[in-house]
């Protein structure tokens, strides 16, 4: 089968295209997938660039969870069609378009967090075929959204929803999302706004129309120098929550703007993974700062009911075929996209 091949931690150079490369089989209660759509996300570039460092050594050339078995194809937003099944695996999904849950669980813990995902710990979409827990296979055939939207949502709306959970975001609290316009934040939006939350939203200003198309009440331009004071005096009793991807030196900026007993939900660093703020801006409030990383199985079942009626509708920036991964991944790091960037195998 083709396949984009990861060799090594480093720029582009390390992704490899195979046209040749072994096509996987299904284990017992696996089945394998022909990847119609694969979306791109910023794990990809950072696992890419061993950009994930190590507890002891922020700079260290590392995977999500440190040490990083290769070769390995990436990709962990895959939709497709399953064409066989492994042992004690029924027929009722040969033939269905489905929708893969890349997180790998430690347990059968219904709310267990993942300790690996599919593209890092094991091999992702980007190929013509992928072999997964049956489990993990959920049939969208009769959704009404096309493969390429539904490629993307795993891992940006799966994240979007956890954040949203764990911040316990309510109808009426206002919320912030910092990097909007990316595939995470435009879900951060979509979903906050969805669940009857007055949404704030930090982007480009030549993103901010399409931002507030996704049901965003306000933008701010990033670039602003006034940002914190712009968002003060839209929010004058402050917010509840702040949904946060990009972290870097907003944390600090931006954290008075929190309410008492405020939430500030994280998940990601786009903006600078290493941080300082005023500590006493944290526990004299009461704030509570949430890590969160991935969904659990319910936040992804979740996501599943409403990709099935047609719930949600994620923004396909662009595609690309997967041959020209290496093209994808420069618009994205660009960061002129707006929502997604879809690769197509065929």
């Amino acid at each position: 089968m083709m396949a984009v091949v990861l060799t090594r931690f480093g720029g582009p150079e390390v992704l490899e295209l195979h046209q040749d490369w072994p096509r996987p089989q299904p284990a017992p209660n696996e089945v394998l997938v022909k990847v119609t759509a694969a979306a791109v996300n910023n794990t990809d570039l950072w696992t890419r660039q061993g950009a994930y460092g190590r507890p002891e050594d922020p700079k260290a050339l590392a995977g999500w969870l440190g040490d990083f078995d290769f070769p390995r194809i990436q990709g962990g937003d895959i939709c497709g069609v399953v064409t066989e099944v492994g042992a004690n695996v029924g027929d009722q999904l040969l033939g269905r378009r489905v929708l893969i849950d890349p997180a790998l669980y430690p347990t059968d813990d219904e709310n267990a967090s993942p300790t690996g995902y599919l593209g890092s710990e094991a091999d992702g979409g980007f190929a013509q075929y992928v072999a997964v827990d049956a489990a993990h296979a959920h049939d969208v055939h009769d959704s009404p959204l096309t493969d390429e939207q539904l490629a993307c949502l795993p891992v940006a709306f799966g994240t979007a929803m956890a954040m949203l959970d764990r911040a316990r975001v309510q109808p009426g609290e206002t919320v912030l999302v910092t990097g909007a316009s990316g595939g995470v934040g435009l879900a951060l939006v979509q979903l906050a706004s969805a669940r009857g939350a007055h949404v704030l939203a930090i982007t480009s200003g030549s993103k901010a129309d399409v931002v507030l198309a996704n049901g965003a009440a306000l933008t701010f331009s990033r670039d602003s120098r006034h940002v914190a004071d712009q968002i003060r005096a839209a929010a004058p009793d402050g917010l509840h929550v702040v949904a946060d991807i990009a972290g870097g030196p907003g944390v600090a900026a931006l954290m008075p703007l929190l309410q008492d007993n405020g939430r500030w939900v994280i998940a990601g660093a786009v903006a600078g993974p290493v941080i300082e703020f005023d500590l006493r801006r944290l526990y004299l409030h009461n704030i509570q700062l949430i890590g969160s990383s991935m969904h659990t199985r319910v936040h992804f079942r979740g996501l599943v009911d409403l990709a099935r009626i047609g719930g949600i509708r994620p923004q396909i920036s662009a595609t690309f075929a997967l041959t020209a991964i290496t093209d994808a991944q420069a618009e994205f790091s660009a960061r002129r996209h707006v929502g997604k960037i879809v690769l197509l195998p065929e």
